[in-house]
């Protein structure tokens, strides 16, 4: 019925985002939060956080903030992230297509992953970590992602990292492990 109503070619309201149909919502709206996510990310900020409750719009924002990235900026997007410390230093090196395997030890994976970032630092590209359902993450891998944002040159954060989550994010951020 509001297809044919509001002139549209296919329905507007369905479980997964599309892009096309992005919706800004005015002066208070997801536009002006992708605005300043972008511009976040191009300023070099390091670690970025979107909140809201189911169905307010987190995977659309994620979707159009991909596509408005210009293309100097690497994504690594992280679906699920219920994840070991290890296993998402192992995951981020994998989607970088870093010559790593599941059984790198650690502080290996950190070096490749910094070197990795040096790299595309003296390249003018940046790598940017986009995790979605951040919530759902143990607070000991939350901690590891904490110390992603330690890597950095004496001015420029080496990596920026989006958590995209729903209200029990913010919980999980103030436990005492977080908290200076």
């Amino acid at each position: 019925m509001y297809l044919e109503y509001y002139s549209l070619e296919r329905p507007p309201f369905r479980i997964t985002p599309d892009p096309s149909l992005f919706f800004t919502g005015g002066a208070n709206g997801r536009g002006v939060v992708l605005e300043a996510l972008l511009y976040a990310i191009q300023t070099g900020e390091g670690i970025l956080k979107v909140v809201g409750e189911v169905g307010s719009g987190k995977t659309m924002l994620c979707r159009m903030l991909e596509q408005r990235l210009p293309d100097s900026v690497e994504v690594v997007y992280l679906a699920n992230p219920k994840l070991t410390p290890h296993d998402i230093l192992y995951a981020v090196a994998f989607e970088l297509k870093i010559d790593v395997t599941q059984d790198t030890p650690r502080l290996v994976l950190m070096q490749k992953l910094q070197s990795h970032l040096l790299e595309q630092h003296a390249a003018n590209r940046s790598v940017l970590v986009i995790i979605e359902e951040a919530q759902s993450m143990p607070l000991e891998t939350l901690e590891e992602i904490r110390l992603f944002s330690n890597l950095e040159t004496h001015q420029h954060k080496l990596m920026q990292i989006v958590l995209f989550g729903q209200p029990e994010l913010d919980k999980n951020l103030q436990e005492k492990t977080f908290v200076s």
